[in-house]
């Protein structure tokens, strides 16, 4: 056979094995595209399967997937769903039980691992996960007029809020010259809720069994202690219940508050231009009698049960967590693995990789119920009671009672 024939024996092989090349279809939000597209091209390279994005805004996924689950067709062999979801998908997606082995399970944090696990089954596999830290202003906190001042008022060091009382105290001391000392969110309850577990309850709004442990005293406690900057201490701006994660994260930019706690992801995007560039400084979240807890933020990867390329998927998401550190350079920048946020730790730029591990690693950090109506749940019962409490008038113990009934009406208990 001569060269000329060999060439074009090779080439229409060549084309003929990219035309049959497996092909897997990933449903993802914009961010969560970006922190696996270097893990894929990677897998592709090593694997030859070739895996195509499908990027949609935040609501889209859960309304694609449930309208694939519907229909029963087949266009997406991995989706990547934010854990409010697990519940709801648990039925419809494949058990990735013998990807959790010994060595992945002791590399993630262990509340991650818990939410993994839905009806019997490990139905997703972390690929990134966020959770809320303590972010304060270094230039205030070094000032040596500050420092002798603080601890002149209230007899103690200053230094990163690690508990209640010091956040409190802190708050506070830094509202003055126009400056609040931090803010209190009251358009989202998941604040609070980390409170909750820093208090000591074994969940938030449901236990493990599945009760509604809504009015116990860790709720109670945690609530008193969450309105007081707002209620008692006047530490925070008076409009709390018009503030949510976007203006919390402005008023600290714009060096209106001088702490706040937030999403660790945030250290990484603070604007060049405002007022606290440079000047940032992170902790782990604060603690409660229970220690350092905090609300994780993770999103797993899932395996559809309509999937036509169900082993290509599982092979992918292997591959993913494996190297899971392939996206930290992303804009969100954020991982699932421990060895992913070690192996950043030191450099420069990821100063918040040490108090986000923990935070997600800390023994009472635990994730949301995973419930199917857990959206229900927070929307009929527990923003009533929250932003009630928010108005500084109405008892906290009423509220959450209240709130406790309706939540057991929703659940048929």
């Amino acid at each position: 056979m001569n060269k000329t024939l060999l060439c074009t024996v090779a080439a229409l092989s060549l084309v003929t094995s990219a035309a049959h090349a497996e092909a897997i279809t990933v449903l993802v939000e914009g961010g969560g595209h970006s922190l696996q597209q270097a893990a894929a091209d990677a897998f592709t390279k090593e694997t030859g399967i070739k895996v195509n994005f499908v990027e949609v805004p935040y609501q889209g996924v859960y309304d694609k997937l449930t309208a694939e689950i519907a229909s029963g067709t087949s266009n997406y062999d991995v989706a990547t769903i934010d854990v409010v979801w697990n519940a709801a998908f648990a039925a419809h997606v494949e058990d990735l039980s013998d990807l959790f082995t010994d060595a992945v399970k002791a590399d993630i944090p262990p509340a991650l691992v818990a939410d993994a696990s839905v009806g019997g089954k490990m139905m997703g596999m972390p690929t990134w996960a966020n959770a809320e830290i303590v972010f304060y202003r270094k230039d205030l906190w070094e000032d040596p007029a500050n420092q002798a001042a603080f601890k002149a008022q209230y007899g103690y060091d200053l230094s990163p809020p690690s508990t209640w009382q010091q956040w409190r105290d802190m708050a506070k001391f830094f509202t003055k010259d126009g400056m609040f000392g931090t803010n209190v969110i009251g358009g989202t309850s998941e604040e609070w809720m980390a409170e909750v577990l820093q208090a000591g309850s074994p969940g938030v709004i449901l236990d493990d069994a599945g009760n509604v442990i809504l009015d116990n005293q860790a709720h109670i406690d945690a609530l008193e202690n969450y309105r007081a900057p707002l209620c008692e201490d006047k530490s925070v701006p008076d409009n709390a219940l018009e503030i949510s994660w976007g203006e919390a994260q402005n008023l600290f930019y714009q060096g209106q508050t001088a702490m706040m706690k937030f999403w660790a992801h945030a250290y990484k995007m603070t604007p060049g231009d405002s007022k606290v560039s440079g000047k940032v400084g992170v902790a782990p979240m604060i603690g409660g009698t229970a220690g350092v807890a905090g609300i994780p933020g993770p999103w797993y990867n899932v395996v559809p049960s309509t999937s036509q390329h169900k082993d290509a998927a599982k092979k992918f998401i292997a591959y993913a967590i494996a190297h899971n550190a392939l996206g930290i350079e992303a804009p969100l920048g954020l991982a699932a693995t421990n060895s992913a946020y070690e192996s950043y730790m030191g450099k420069p730029g990821y100063e918040h990789f040490g108090p986000l591990m923990a935070t997600l690693s800390a023994p009472a950090t635990k994730g949301r119920p995973l419930n199917e109506h857990y959206q229900e749940l927070v929307d009929e019962a527990v923003m009533p009671a929250f932003q009630g409490a928010l108005e500084c008038e109405d008892n906290v113990a009423e509220l959450l009672q209240d709130a406790a009934a309706t939540a057991r009406d929703i659940l048929g208990k």
